[in-house]
């Protein structure tokens, strides 16, 4: 059994993070939902490393890292 491994990791600064909701409403996986006013991470290996979150985001709290994938490792 191959055990999967995530892709893409994000980093959500909440220091700079407003609570705009911007990153979830561009993400097409519904990776990020709102908790307390900020964004967070829900549901990271559906994350297919698109950087919608990292590019619309007006305070540059979120970072989309490349990860290894099944076959590099």
């Amino acid at each position: 059994m191959a055990i999967k491994t995530r892709k893409f990791s994000i980093d959500v600064n909440e220091q700079w993070c407003k609570g705009c909701e911007i990153c979830v409403a561009f993400c097409p996986k519904n990776v990020l939902a709102m908790e307390n006013g900020k964004a967070i991470v829900v549901r990271a290996d559906d994350c297919t490393g698109c950087q919608f979150c990292e590019i619309y985001c007006p305070d540059f709290a979120i970072t989309v890292h490349p990860g290894k994938d099944e076959n590099n490792e």
